[in-house]
């Protein structure tokens, strides 16, 4: 059962690191070269859209690694798993201090209603997912080494 676990937990971080990979490298760069409304457009698609999915997916793998953590406590690896879930927890902390905020209000944006400094806070929040999307990149990376 301890197996099943880490193999689905593993896959449903893997799968969460992918999309935000693909979020950061490549969907803003495509978004980012259309025209300006166009692109700021498709930026608040993309919030309200994923906006609504990743806070569960990102709680949901946390409270995977969570019950990996305690199920194979004295297990090979259990470390590593403890330190993927503390980077996790980190990436939950990111999001809601600094990516949501962000994100809540650039879903609410229209061409004509869009602040003057709106391309300034998407890049920011670009900058802040970066970061986020290395963490979790780690975390993942440690469930892996930890499966081995």
């Amino acid at each position: 059962m301890l197996n099943a676990l880490e193999v689905v937990t593993t896959v449903v971080v893997g799968v969460m690191v992918g999309v935000e990979f693909s979020v950061a490298f490549v969907m803003n760069r495509i978004l980012n070269a259309l025209p300006e409304d166009s692109s700021q457009l498709g930026h608040a698609h993309g919030g309200r859209m994923l906006g609504a999915v990743m806070p569960v997916w990102y709680i949901g793998s946390l409270v995977l690694v969570g019950i990996w953590a305690v199920a194979g406590w004295h297990h090979h690896g259990s470390g590593l798993v403890v330190t993927a879930g503390a980077l996790l927890v980190l990436s939950v902390v990111m999001s809601v201090l600094l990516l949501v905020p962000i994100n809540n209000r650039n879903k609410t944006w229209t061409p004509e209603s869009r602040p003057a400094d709106w391309k300034q806070q998407l890049n920011r929040w670009e900058r802040f997912h970066y970061v986020r999307v290395a963490v979790i990149i780690a975390a993942f990376a440690l469930l892996v080494v930890a499966l081995v």
